[in-house]
């Protein structure tokens, strides 16, 4: 088995986060690995803006909620030391931002957080199953147990 070299974390923010992080982190420690981050636009209104938008992390805009997301990305990413060059915010749907940037970047494993939900949510999709099915890499869905 080949070690990975670029492992590709992909976070939304919510009270799981951290637990999803500190895995990947656990990763890139053991295979001496290169750990890239992302998070995708998907909750909040971008007026007139096409999907698949990287977001410039440098420059300020008059946003307050983008401000606030781009804040919790840096914030996240000073914690776990990820270069801002392998920082990325992208407007979009997730299964499909996160599977293209991970081939663009050419990243061997995806790490996503999976809630693991039944019924009514598994036919509608989740984004770990979307990244599942879609990405050219291994994914590893770390399974988010609610308490």
């Amino acid at each position: 088995m080949n070690h990975y070299q670029n492992i590709l974390l992909a976070i939304d923010f919510s009270d799981y986060g951290h637990y999803v992080a500190q895995r990947a982190k656990q990763l890139v420690d053991q295979f001496s690995a290169h750990l890239h981050i992302i998070h995708v636009l998907d909750n909040i209104p971008m007026p007139d803006t096409p999907y698949g938008l990287v977001i410039p992390l440098d420059e300020d805009s008059s946003y307050d909620l983008l401000e606030a997301e781009k804040n919790k990305l840096k914030q996240i990413s000073d914690q776990l030391d990820i270069a801002p060059t392998r920082r990325w915010m992208v407007w979009g749907e997730p299964q499909q931002e996160i599977t293209q940037l991970a081939t663009q970047q050419h990243i061997d494993l995806i790490v996503v957080g999976s809630h693991g939900r039944h019924g009514l949510a598994v036919l509608m999709g989740s984004t770990a199953k979307g990244v599942l099915y879609h990405a050219d890499c291994d994914v590893l869905a770390i399974h988010l147990k609610e308490h």
